[in-house]
């Protein structure tokens, strides 16, 4: 297969053009053909016309990609290594939510031919691969595994927004479901992967190294959030806290905040959902995320009482709000806790404006039912900065008394103003 690739005898196809699928399918495509496929056909004209829907890559990206870009599934029968790349969410109950892989798998299976190799990037609990997806292609393809065609599994590692940390320069974890496989699968992202491939002895570790990334940094912000939370009853700074503990060699630094998005905020559902299967019932893992699940609402509590202890009526409080994607310089606002913040708000009544410099208004208004302000106003008795945009990094105390009333809040949740404050013109407070 690798040889047949490497010759463009043989073409490679990406399921999935998202944030994860899209820079894959680039890059391959400046090595080898390769068939871009998304179920958006509205997604799919934007990058025809060199476009990132998720504005993550400029037109400069698509530059020298020999990529044909489609919405249509028949095309997928044009290649023979497909790569899926589909999002792996979970519902309102915090349970996985297959439906976006299952479908890609159908949707595969019903175009694959014998000799075809399939291998998922998607976040899934180990056994997933092998358990879910797999009889799905044998029943729509109506061919048989392994037999007539190879799975392999190779985890993600992509950090949205992170323009040093690339899918050239991390290690790619890949595994195959036979030793064939794996040296085919392997030997296919080295063509692209700078820094190298680690072969998983199996499908099933590469599933749970990468479950297990996530998991270890939401139980360690976990951690510290729940110092911030008690810190701030001694009246102590926790990142002055952490920096202390920081000079010592062996120390890890993770920091408090809001834990969003589509990774750490939603792997750790997947390892306890299999581990409940199991009949286990992880403890450590699922106290992290209710930490987690809960410093929304705790930095919402902690300024109402800010706002009542300075005396402000509660009644009429208005608050900015800066920052409402799931992180820092990206557009992406799917599970942006921010949004736990401003619900809090608004249950006390308070009038809570946002601004985003990256977030699209009628996405947040779609997804989230809050419509964001075009530009920030005066007289507001607080400002929370939720998330640290490098736009927001320089800004000054004078900016933030603009914006505010007389004994105006500011809220910072990163701890990226604490020495450029003077607490006597501005009551401050972060995690």
């Amino acid at each position: 297969m690798f040889d047949q690739i490497k010759a463009k005898e043989k073409k490679i196809s990406v399921i999935g053009l998202g944030y994860v699928g899209l820079p894959i399918a680039l890059e391959f495509a400046k090595k080898v053909p390769v068939i871009g496929f998304d179920i958006k056909p509205e997604r799919v004209d934007l990058m025809k016309n060199k476009i990132d829907p998720s504005q993550e890559l400029s037109s400069e990206d698509f530059e020298g990609a020999e990529i044909e870009f489609t919405a249509n599934p028949k095309d997928l029968k044009k290649a023979d290594f497909h790569i899926v790349a589909v999002p792996t969410p979970i519902n309102e109950h915090n349970q996985p939510d297959l439906t976006p892989l299952l479908s890609a798998c159908k949707t595969v299976g019903q175009n694959i031919k014998k000799g075809d190799y399939v291998v998922f990037e998607s976040t899934v609990y180990p056994g997933c691969t092998e358990e879910d997806c797999i009889p799905i292609l044998e029943k729509e393809s109506g061919l048989k595994f392994p037999e007539d065609f190879k799975v392999g599994y190779s985890p993600e590692r992509i950090n949205p927004g992170d323009k040093e940390h690339t899918l050239k320069t991390i290690v790619k974890v890949v595994s195959g479901c036979d030793a064939d496989a794996l040296d085919n699968i392997a030997k296919v992202y080295e063509m692209v992967v700078e820094a190298g491939v680690h072969r998983a002895s199996s499908i099933k570790v590469a599933e749970a190294a990468k479950i297990i990334e996530n998991t270890q940094r939401d139980v360690n912000i976990a951690l510290m959030n729940e110092l911030s939370i008690i810190f701030s009853r001694m009246n102590i700074n926790t990142y002055e806290v952490l920096e202390a503990a920081g000079t010592k060699w062996n120390f890890l630094r993770f920091y408090p905040g809001l834990v969003g998005g589509h990774c750490i905020g939603v792997d750790p559902y997947y390892l306890v959902y299999k581990a409940r299967e199991l009949g286990y019932h992880p403890q450590i893992i699922n106290s992290g995320r209710f930490v987690n699940d809960s410093m929304g609402g705790y930095i919402a509590k902690q300024l109402v009482k800010r706002i009542i202890e300075l005396q402000k009526d509660i009644r009429t409080a208005k608050v900015l709000v800066m920052g409402i994607t799931f992180k820092e310089n990206v557009s992406d606002i799917r599970n942006s806790k921010v949004v736990d913040v401003i619900k809090e708000l608004q249950s006390y009544f308070i009038d809570v404006d946002v601004v985003d410099p990256y977030a699209k208004p009628e996405e947040v208004e779609r997804e989230y039912g809050i419509k964001m302000t075009e530009k920030a106003g005066s007289n507001y008795d607080a400002v929370i900065v939720a998330v640290n945009h490098m736009e927001y990094l320089n800004l000054d105390e004078d900016y933030f008394r603009l914006l505010t009333k007389d004994k105006g809040i500011l809220v910072d949740v990163k701890g990226i103003f604490r020495n450029k404050i003077d607490k006597e013109n501005l009551y401050y407070w972060s995690l």
